[in-house]
């Protein structure tokens, strides 16, 4: 994505979080303050709440069918926003957490902070979704909803010179040196899930193999935002994403340059999701967004905003998913 775009996007967002952090410091954010009956407050990442994100289209609906103003906050990705909300446990200011996945559930559910809730249109999302998100096929379990999804993947520059390798082993190789971008698993879902990914194929070698892949990390981003940004920039032909982001890029007239390469030992998937914080100022509100979240009408505008596969199966996918967004082989 553009450099523009990304710097546009963390400003958006940056903006409406210190104009909720003043709001908050006047009002004291409590927990029973009348005026939040009419705002649900989100904790999200970037490129969801951003301008081009599918976050502002999705509050503006919502508002619309509800009268409820939608506060999104942007923590940075996944692994902040739940640091964020465990940090606020005693006194919450957030209704809801959106950018949690799969491979922070067992962090998740060890913090305490969500609640288990299941909207009532939950039927709209397959059942492989709910239980691979929240690793339990038992209901009472279910704390976060599924509303996108997406495999983990090298991004490769068809352009450089860079030939594209075919397996996680093969960018060991020394002609991959300072050749890749990948993000820290300390701050990033994406960083997290590259981490997943090795650790399925490798096993208790994982370790080794990182050690091995040293020599072609050109570097480790703090985010995907700021990683994705330095490779389109060409910084480097390699970067770890989605095999749906390459969808971007065709879908908006950039070309098809930036290819999502399917490895042959098989791909993680990861399966974002939202969920409702315990004792939140706004619990009705709350529930009636999760609901919305996966509605026809919100789930419709996440192929071409979050560039994920949306997780209600009614949701329209554009021509260019078809072009450039393979599905590989899922390995767990």
């Amino acid at each position: 994505m553009k450099k523009s775009y990304l710097m546009a996007m963390r400003s958006y967002c940056l903006v409406s979080l210190l104009v909720f952090m003043l709001v908050c410091s006047l009002s004291g954010c409590k927990k029973n303050d009348s005026a939040r009956l009419g705002e649900v407050v989100i904790y999200t990442y970037d490129s969801f709440c951003g301008e081009w994100g599918a976050g502002p289209e999705i509050a503006r609906l919502f508002e619309e069918k509800t009268g409820i103003k939608v506060t999104y906050a942007d923590c940075g990705d996944g692994v902040q926003i739940l640091s964020k909300a465990l940090i606020e446990k005693n006194a919450p200011y957030a209704d809801i957490l959106l950018g949690l996945d799969n491979n922070l559930i067992a962090k998740v559910r060890e913090s305490g902070v969500l609640q288990n809730y299941i909207p009532s249109n939950a039927s709209l999302v397959s059942n492989d979704l709910w239980t691979e998100l929240n690793a339990s096929e038992n209901k009472k379990d279910f704390i976060l909803t599924p509303y996108d999804y997406s495999h983990f993947a090298m991004i490769w520059n068809s352009a450089s010179k860079t030939p594209a390798p075919t397996s996680l082993e093969d960018m060991t190789k020394p002609i991959y040196k300072n050749s890749i971008i990948l993000m820290d698993a300390r701050t990033s879902t994406v960083g997290l899930g590259f981490e997943s990914w090795v650790k399925a194929v490798y096993g208790d070698k994982a370790e080794d193999y990182m050690n091995r892949l040293k020599p072609s990390i050109l570097t480790v981003s703090p985010s995907w935002s700021v990683g994705y940004g330095m490779f389109t920039e060409g910084e480097a032909p390699l970067v770890i994403s989605y095999t749906t982001s390459p969808a971007y890029h065709v879908e908006y007239g950039e070309g098809d340059q930036f290819k999502a390469l399917v490895f042959e030992e098989g791909h993680v998937r990861q399966i974002e999701g939202a969920g409702i914080v315990k004792n939140c100022p706004n619990p009705k509100g709350a529930k009636e967004f999760m609901e919305f979240l996966i509605s026809d009408e919100a789930q419709n505008l996440l192929p071409i905003g979050q560039w994920m596969f949306p997780s209600n199966s009614n949701a329209v996918l554009p021509e260019s998913y078809k072009a450039a967004a393979p599905v590989p082989k899922t390995i767990k």
